[in-house]
């Protein structure tokens, strides 16, 4: 199995290499881990401060680890983290981000790599964030007795974990010192699977948003200046091309009755221009949009990073895009300002979507015709809206503290082994 497992990634390696040349996000991955090594020694050669590693597999499990980063280096300010990214969608955006001393992508799990990595970042504390299991990596933080948590994992019985087969990716399980949960059925699923180090902490997602919602806002005055009419607002997060199709009509039909902010998971100029001829009435791009024009314009189409999570205090509505393809993307950020959501089928795989559409704060629909009755049933009907409001944003702050939780076994662990 060690064998397949190390052919299985050079062959990935080798694959992304290829397809370099033609694919962008290719590209980054391979330049990124040129030279890494000697990059990352480098860097931490002449380190003294304790550090601590970080890693997180890209953008969103970035936000996932955010609050816990934050709140260590709080708690600990004379340490030092150190972030990794498995995906450049992560490492490109989070490169400079101030609460780390040191980013860098992550190396290619071998056992050399596994070696020099762990030599040179010598880490006090390595937290893994929801997923990425490596098993060089965590063999490696093992033998030397490194602290190893997992944050914010979830699992599922489906997982190869917990196959007949399964023997050696439970031996990566193993290698945490602990393993902290959103859900008790995790917990069980590793307790069957002979992983005992484990606890439901819950999902640090919760305390990013609700933070968030209740921080001061960010001042976005085009924003501001396309919602003042009180004209009631969607916001279209995360959308992909499989979602146009479904969105196309209700947008038709509401466009003298709404205003929308659209930000396409996927900001390419290519993109950007599909989405454009997909929707209805005046579309104005945020970076080309002046305050005293805006208004007159039906449509806000979002065309860079990082102020989706911003936006949704704009709104009425929210539809959350991916659940047409692989998946849905984040929930929580809507759901943290008390939004109705509405989003497609594909959303069994996320604890927080199931729990959001039990409680009818979101409505999962297969097609347009099941978009428009859905958002009419909300739309004519100011006091239904408002109590999913109500019901939204006691589910999140319910399920918030996750990040207290997971630090205060690390400030025990601090003071029992680490601190020797």
């Amino acid at each position: 199995m060690h064998f397949l497992y190390s052919f299985g990634l050079h062959l990935y390696a080798l694959l992304l290499r290829l397809a370099a040349p033609f694919v962008p996000k290719a590209a980054q991955w391979v330049q990124g881990r040129r030279g890494l090594l000697p990059r990352v020694q480098e860097a931490l050669r002449a380190e003294t401060a304790p550090l601590v590693w970080f890693h997180c597999a890209s953008l969103g499990e970035f936000e996932q680890g955010r609050p816990l980063m934050e709140a260590y280096a709080a708690r600990y300010p004379g340490h030092k983290i150190v972030l990794t990214f498995f995906s450049p969608s992560g490492y490109e955006v989070r490169h400079n981000w101030p609460g780390a001393a040191y980013v860098f992508y992550l190396p290619l799990d071998t056992a050399t790599n596994a070696r020099a990595f762990v030599d040179a970042v010598r880490p006090r504390l390595a937290v893994f964030v929801k997923y990425e299991f490596w098993y060089y990596l965590l063999t490696e933080l093992h033998r030397r007795q490194v602290p190893t948590v997992c944050v914010s994992a979830i699992f599922r019985p489906e997982q190869v974990f917990f196959r007949p087969w399964g023997g050696f990716f439970r031996q990566m399980l193993g290698r945490f010192t602990h393993i902290f949960t959103q859900n008790a059925a995790s917990v069980e699923l590793l307790r069957q699977a002979g992983i005992g180090q484990a606890s439901v902490a819950g999902d640090t997602r919760f305390d990013t948003v609700v933070r968030t919602a209740s921080a001061p806002p960010r001042a976005l005055p085009l924003v501001d200046a396309f919602t003042d009419d009180w004209a009631p607002v969607l916001i279209i997060g995360s959308s992909w091309p499989e979602d146009l199709p479904v969105l196309t009509p209700l947008l038709q039909q509401y466009q003298d009755e709404l205003r929308f902010v659209v930000a396409p998971h996927e900001i390419s100029e290519a993109n950007l221009r599909l989405v454009e001829a997909a929707l209805p009435g005046r579309v104005v791009r945020y970076s080309q949009a002046q305050a005293a024009t805006v208004a007159a314009a039906r449509v806000l189409l979002i065309d860079n990073v990082g102020l989706l999570s911003q936006l949704y205090r704009f709104g009425h509505f929210a539809y959350i895009g991916g659940a047409f393809g692989k998946g849905l993307h984040n929930t929580l950020e809507a759901a943290a300002f008390g939004l109705p959501l509405f989003f497609g089928p594909t959303y069994h795989k996320f604890q927080e979507a199931q729990d959001l559409v039990a409680l009818g704060c979101a409505f999962p629909v297969a097609s347009a015709e099941e978009l428009l009755q859905a958002f009419g049933r909300l739309f004519h009907h100011e006091e239904a809206r408002l109590t999913v409001q109500d019901l939204s944003l006691d589910y999140v702050h319910d399920h918030s503290g996750a990040t207290s939780r997971i630090m205060r076994w690390v400030e025990s662990w601090e003071g029992r082994k680490l601190g020797r």
